[in-house]
């Protein structure tokens, strides 16, 4: 009788352990990711603008939660592949064999870059006009924009966003850590992620709320004159006259010369020249930016960095279109001025 009390008493316990450990481990790999990253993931809202709930869809699909051999041998969560990457590389059989592939040095340079992937080109950069919290336009425009191309994708990411109430992280305050991510009232005991540990010692360092960012086409978009800016030309009042990065310019009209623009607003040849990068007089077309006053060392906050799309593009278009002198844009990317651009190419716009 002792001996089966004993035998009882042995299962009942081996039974109670199993369960505590089983409590502690039945979270789903789905949950724990979002658990893992979604500190990180806001972090990365205010700092990009892209919203918390897209960051997490795609890398809960992209990288099967973390699971996934680029997200497990190479920090890639997001699928991106190389393109011009100068960093590391892993080749992994995807649409086509042997594909390359970016390879990251952690999680958080992971996200960093596929921020970076969608505000810093052209083709995705009317995603940032749609309101932080629409991620069903989100999802749609990164299928239009061609990021992937299952037909299925912006369908994949609202059930992801929705099953899993991700979009409750696109009003997360900057502020916020990640230390309520879990809506289970009996959930673990739990150390900070490295994630959450970073992103908490990022907030407290910061004296004032940190907002999200301006879309890009706001921040690119020609503005008027401001009044400083219109007492300097007050005998050229007659004409629409704009400013990017704070730098005044008007567009050329048919028939206009870069001597006759100069001899409008009181300017020595040589001095416009200057100041648009020309060695000498070029033709002038209808609509070409011509700049009045020296343009900027870097461009506008929020406009970091700018990734080539497709062929012609040059260092010295680049720098009229973000109004920076081309000397200090080469001196920012250690290259000459005729640098010859690739599909791809990131060039730094700030410091």
């Amino acid at each position: 009788m002792k001996r089966t009390s004993l035998i009882l008493f042995l299962s009942a316990s081996i039974l109670a352990a199993a369960s505590v450990v089983y409590a502690g481990s039945d979270k789903s790999p789905q949950t724990r990711y979002i658990e893992k990253y979604s500190a990180l993931a806001v972090e990365e809202m205010y700092r990009s603008g892209v919203p918390a709930s897209i960051t997490l869809a795609q890398g809960l699909l992209e990288s099967r939660y973390g699971l996934s051999e680029l997200a497990v041998d190479g920090n890639n969560h997001f699928g991106i592949k190389c393109h011009n990457w100068s960093g590391g590389k892993m080749y992994y059989d995807d649409d086509r064999k042997g594909e390359c592939f970016r390879k990251y040095s952690s999680a958080e340079e992971s996200f960093r870059d596929h921020s970076d992937f969608l505000r810093y080109r052209d083709r995705y950069k009317f995603l940032f006009d749609l309101e932080p919290t629409d991620y069903r336009g989100w999802a749609n425009g990164l299928k239009k924009a061609g990021y992937a191309t299952d037909p299925s994708y912006p369908q994949k990411l609202i059930k992801l966003i929705e099953d899993y109430e991700l979009h409750r992280f696109d009003t997360k305050p900057s502020s916020w850590t990640g230390d309520e991510v879990s809506d289970d009232s009996q959930a673990e005991d739990r150390k900070p992620t490295k994630a959450e540990r970073k992103a908490r010692k990022k907030r407290k360092s910061k004296e004032k709320p940190h907002e999200r960012p301006q879309a890009p086409s706001v921040i690119e978009k020609a503005k008027p004159l401001t009044e400083k800016q219109r007492e300097t030309f007050h005998f050229a009042l007659s004409r629409q006259m704009y400013s990017m990065n704070g730098v005044p310019f008007v567009y050329a009209t048919d028939g206009e010369t870069y001597a006759s623009i100069a001899a409008r607003y009181n300017l020595f040849l040589r001095e416009i020249l200057k100041f648009n990068d020309l060695a000498e007089a070029e033709t002038l077309y209808p609509g070409t930016v011509v700049y009045l006053e020296k343009k900027k060392k870097e461009a506008a906050y929020g406009i970091d960095k700018y990734v080539v799309e497709g062929p012609n593009e040059n260092l010295r278009n680049i720098s009229q279109r973000f109004a920076v002198r081309l000397d200090k844009l080469c001196r920012m990317n250690g290259c000459s001025p005729d640098r010859r651009l690739k599909d791809g190419d990131v060039i730094i716009l700030r410091k």
